[in-house]
């Protein structure tokens, strides 16, 4: 028996990911580094997705193959094309890992049809938005598919509370990131490369602008702390752009506010700024910016969202606030910058943690196993 298992977890397999969404983000970034890593482990890794989707066209970047089919809506022209897909290729597909609502709800569907050829499925579920106890949930997550994996270990147990399934089927392995690559730098050296001002404390948050991830009250924080020295690096793009650059205008910080836009290279912003802010009020698991930002050694302020305990301890690897205040997110940022002794301390013990705990392969090898059970 031990010989089996060791000549199963070196067994190549043929992975299918599946993602309906249309957006980018951290879910996506998780997905094709995911998918690189098992690719270089010697594994062969397909994404299905929509062809309007930003994960199709920055697929190639990573190196992973990419099939376009329409699955962004529960329709039934939709259902036909992924179940043709998986029939047409099915003796070359060991396990599906499904994403999101729509395409996690087809693939079941479409598996449903198959018989005693059933697709082993992964389920992983990235955020912290509830799950409701219907009939429905508790088929999909308990039976449609083998195996489920979250992104953080309260969203684990919101699952198994929740819906009541097996503890044993549902496992947290939250997202890893490159730790040589994410590493503290020159900050002088920084901040002239991307233009940024020298004499002054820079704040920054690398997020996509949706409503939830708080940037809002993150600028209502800097025009409560009314000090000029103090900038603001926003790294990111999306919906809320017009109402965060409208919100700027109105609390007369123009001078104080930079929207750096989506950026390919995060790394050089991260080492320019002295604090980041991550003020989400919903739907996060463990965030890959928190992850990347504590890497390169900065003392970090963020909310008890989803699982964001997993990585942030109060006063020791982070600072905690409480969601949509903009009071408790000044008066921390005040704190770091008024004690840079403290704000150098979390920001090591911040880095030596996510050395220790965050690593990429980590994930890849636990992801890994996770492939190999559910596939048999």
């Amino acid at each position: 028996m031990a010989k089996y298992n060791t000549l199963l977890s070196h067994r190549s397999l043929n992975i299918v990911h599946t993602e309906s969404s249309c957006g980018w983000g951290g879910q996506e970034i998780r997905i094709l580094e995911e998918s690189r890593g098992l690719i270089e482990r010697g594994h062969n890794v397909t994404i299905i997705c929509p062809a309007e989707a930003t994960i199709f066209t920055r697929a190639h970047d990573w190196g992973v193959k990419t099939v376009a089919l329409p699955i962004t809506e529960k329709r039934w022209a939709n259902f036909r094309a992924l179940r043709s897909w998986l029939i047409a290729n099915r003796i070359e597909v060991d396990v599906v890992n499904t994403h999101s609502s729509t395409d996690s709800w087809l693939v079941a569907l479409a598996n449903m049809t198959f018989g005693s050829a059933k697709i082993p499925v992964v389920r992983t579920r990235h955020i912290s938005a509830p799950v409701a106890n219907t009939f429905a949930n508790r088929w999909l997550y308990g039976k449609a598919a083998q195996h489920i994996v979250t992104t953080g270990e309260s969203l684990r147990h919101e699952l198994i509370d929740g819906l009541g399934l097996s503890p044993d089927r549902v496992q947290s392995i939250f997202t890893g990131i490159n730790t040589k690559r994410y590493i503290p730098g020159d900050k002088v050296a920084a901040r002239e490369k991307l233009g940024l001002e020298m004499n002054c404390t820079w704040v920054g948050i690398v997020a996509t602008l949706r409503s939830w991830k708080g940037h809002k009250y993150l600028l209502d924080s800097l025009k409560e702390l009314n000090d000029p020295n103090i900038r603001l690096a926003i790294v990111g793009d999306g919906p809320q752009r017009e109402k965060l650059q409208q919100r700027v205008i109105e609390h007369g910080l123009v001078k104080q506010v930079y929207f750096a836009g989506n950026q390919r290279d995060v790394v050089p912003w991260l080492q320019a700024f002295d604090i980041f802010v991550l003020p989400s009020y919903a739907n996060e698991g463990v965030s890959q910016a928190v992850m990347q930002a504590m890497a390169v050694g900065l003392p970090v302020i963020t909310t008890p969202i989803g699982s964001s305990g997993d990585i942030i301890k109060p006063g020791m690897t982070g600072l905690m606030v409480t969601p949509k205040s903009s009071k408790a997110i000044s008066q921390s940022i005040r704190k770091l910058v008024d004690d840079p002794r403290e704000a150098s301390r979390i920001g090591e013990q911040a880095r030596s943690f996510a050395v220790d705990n965050c690593g990429i392969d980590r994930m890849l090898t636990r992801m890994e196993a996770v492939f190999q059970r559910a596939s048999g």
